[in-house]
């Protein structure tokens, strides 16, 4: 059945289907992995220990079969984990706006640091992180945010295959002076971090600019027709993270009500913010991103300085379930998931879809 999907990068990379992965669960990246795509793991928002834990447990599970990590490496950051000297520089006006929105929603303390205040996103920290990574036998190294010459030179001199996400044409030359072996041109559509630039439109011009290197298209990859589609364009394949947020495998990384907005959110229930960590991110609309538009909201901090402002309130807000204000990154491809299943069986689906739109049968 899925001859018709067979490309340069499943020779590239020893895999069934040109499906690139990407979750914050390790169980989610296994049988994404184990399903006949490539697992990506989200690792920014972990500590180099837990990092470490995870590629062991990946490929304890997968066997030989590739997998990777992304890690976020904006430039711009402090140089030092030093909690400190961030609150230092957090204007009061900030502050109050936070204690704010805690009180209004009665927003009980939480019990440790949130995911994004535990440690600064920091030089140092990216160095403990990569050390981590270089340690293990992961198969692929991704940026999600800037490709820094020193990561990605490590990365390849182990013989690690090298990645970066793109959101325009301009950030091809940047990214291309790493000698990368794969380019992600990920539009408006996507989840988390995003661009300006709409998915159909960025993928070929970023086709067109990197002269040669694969390209995969994300951002909006919800059905086999968008990976059609995405072919079409000249990609060789697709990089998809919301179509496994409401799979079985990802609900030790997801609570009960966050998986419920999840579950019934359509395309237009998706909002961009720089609510939570400074950089834009596209989240399930809620309380939170609505206070941070209204008028009387100063403007997000850069990071990492917003991260540390709101990390533990956001921390809080899940931990003890303030429904208003719970929300989880996701795109705009999140109005065709609308009920828990399995990896599998999502796999399953995206690729029949696919193979049947490419050979011009309806389904």
């Amino acid at each position: 059945m899925a001859n018709k999907l067979l490309t340069s990068i499943c020779d590239t990379y020893n895999i069934k289907y040109p499906i690139f992965g990407f979750a914050h669960s390790v169980n989610a990246v296994i049988a994404i992995t184990n399903a006949g795509g490539l697992g990506v793991f989200g690792g920014t928002r972990s500590t180099p220990g837990e990092i470490e834990q995870a590629m062991a447990t990946i490929r304890a599970a997968v066997g030989d079969k590739p997998f990777g990590i992304d890690l976020v490496m904006p430039p711009g950051m402090p140089q030092q984990d030093n909690r400190d000297a961030i609150e230092a520089e957090i204007p009061a006006e900030h502050r109050q706006f936070v204690n704010r929105i805690k009180e209004k929603y009665q927003v009980p303390d939480g019990t440790k640091p949130g995911m994004r205040s535990r440690f600064v996103r920091s030089t140092e920290m990216e160095d403990q992180q990569l050390a981590a990574v270089m340690a293990s036998d992961v198969n692929l190294f991704a940026c999600g945010i800037g490709a820094p010459p020193r990561a990605i030179d490590q990365a390849k001199a182990l013989g690690k295959k090298t990645c970066a996400l793109v959101g325009s044409p301009h950030h091809v030359q940047r990214a291309m002076q790493s000698e990368l072996d794969l380019i992600v041109a990920q539009g408006y559509d996507a989840g988390a971090h995003t661009g300006e630039i709409g998915t159909f439109s960025l993928v070929p011009q970023i086709v067109e600019a990197a002269d040669g290197i694969p390209v995969l298209a994300a951002g909006g990859v919800a059905t086999g027709r968008h990976i059609a589609a995405s072919l079409m364009l000249g990609a060789v394949g697709v990089w998809i993270g919301t179509a496994w947020l409401t799979t079985e495998e990802h609900q030790d990384h997801m609570s009960p009500m966050n998986q419920k907005k999840l579950l019934e959110a359509g395309p237009s229930d998706t909002v961009i913010s720089r609510a939570d960590s400074g950089k834009t991110l596209r989240q399930i609309r809620s309380a939170w991103s609505q206070e941070w538009a209204s008028d009387e909201a100063p403007a997000p901090l850069k990071m990492p300085y917003q991260d540390i402002l709101v990390g533990d309130i956001l921390g809080a807000i899940d931990e003890h379930s303030v429904e208003p204000l719970v929300h989880s990154p996701a795109g705009q491809g999140i109005g065709w998931f609308n009920e828990v299943t399995t990896v599998e069986a999502t796999m399953q689906k995206l690729v029949a879809e696919a193979v049947e739109t490419l050979e011009g049968r309806s389904y």
